[in-house]
């Protein structure tokens, strides 16, 4: 059970308000009444600014499939480092990998840590990869990921809403028949992204179109593999692909090209991400841009909250908005039919006259 101002104040004598002056260490309280009142606090285990003086950012690592070929993660740890050295924070990091054989043993050692604040990137995380934690006595926010069962602060991508104005703009454009390149390590990111494809073309009136959906790799070399396997068989495309993220949009782009395939004027596409190699890409990526550094400053900010607010024991799920990137990878569909309709009227006109 958490240690209240209250109860501090009733061991002490001194008036709440005297009490979250000391421990906040403003002004207006003598020197030997915040002895008395840090004395007793910590002999209940109050937790105070001063006796945590650390953040720990913990890397979960399932099978590295999304963060060993993404490039947003260390722009998510920069803002974290930097944002606790802006408070007064050290910034300690710690490497959790599931298939490394010592796996138990670094997670008994993260878990009996409770002398820091956790933020840990949940991007590979499974519903039951978080059990573990659960017991955990220390304060936990997750990066980029998310627990079902709301047992922890969260801050992640507005994932479905994101998702959905992608597939909005495609239509905007004239598109249609809209595929879905589709990740085939089903992370709680593109489960989201997934149901936000799903609902827009709902909200049209569009079927869903099985043909259209292709399960490819998550890197770039198994998402190129796969694009390229399933173009063999010669199937019927979409005018337009939404894909989970910029690496299988990438990865799909180079396998479209080999096969002859021209981006955008016979397909367009869409990430996820906003990683560096999709703005020097030819086309160009249209793209959705993920405030990265961003993330990890609010991760910090939150958890930090959790001491100067410690009687407010509310979770948070704190969604972080993103910016849609228009780059060359999408063809205006609308635009061209204008066209077309303009130059069969200018034909009919010079065949009357």
């Amino acid at each position: 059970m958490k240690v209240s101002i209250k109860q501090i104040s009733q061991m002490t004598g001194f008036s709440p308000a005297t009490v979250s002056n000391a421990l906040n260490r403003k002004k207006g309280v003598n020197e030997e009444t915040s002895r008395k009142i840090f004395k007793v606090a910590e002999e209940l285990g109050y937790q105070t600014e001063k006796t945590i003086t650390k953040i720990k950012f913990v890397t979960y690592r399932k099978n590295g499939r999304i963060i060993d070929d993404s490039l947003i993660f260390p722009a998510m740890i920069e803002g974290v480092e930097r944002q606790a050295k802006e408070l007064g924070y050290e910034t300690a990091f710690s490497h959790l990998n599931y298939e490394d054989d010592a796996f138990q043993e670094r997670l008994k050692e993260v878990l009996e840590d409770t002398n820091s604040l956790m933020i840990l990137l949940g991007t590979e995380m499974m519903e039951e990869d978080y059990q573990p934690f659960m017991d955990y006595k220390g304060y936990m926010i997750v990066l980029d990921g998310w627990c079902e069962e709301m047992a922890f602060d969260g801050v992640l991508i507005n994932n479905t809403d994101a998702a959905c104005n992608a597939v909005e703009y495609l239509i905007e454009n004239g598109h249609r028949r809209i595929g879905y390149l589709r990740g085939d390590y089903r992370i709680k990111a593109f489960q989201y992204r997934e149901y936000g494809y799903y609902r827009t073309l709902g909200r049209h009136g569009l079927a869903e179109a099985p043909e259209y959906v292709v399960t490819l790799g998550t890197t770039l070399e198994t998402a190129y593999e796969g694009m390229k396997a399933y173009l063999e068989e010669a199937p019927a495309l979409p005018t337009a692909y939404f894909a989970d993220n910029d690496v299988i949009a990438l990865g799909a782009m180079r396998a479209l090209e080999e096969k002859g395939i021209k981006i955008p004027n016979q397909v367009s596409i869409v990430g996820f991400d906003d990683i560096r190699f999709g703005s020097v890409s030819t086309p160009g990526l249209t793209t959705i841009h993920v405030h990265k550094q961003e993330m990890g400053e609010v991760a910090v900010r939150r958890a930090l909250d959790h001491i100067r607010y410690s009687r407010r024991q509310v979770k948070m799920k704190i969604q972080v908005g993103t910016d849609f990137l228009v780059r060359g990878s999408v063809r205006n569909l609308d635009i061209e039919e204008a066209k077309g309709q303009e130059r069969m009227e200018e034909v009919k006109w010079q065949l009357s006259n």
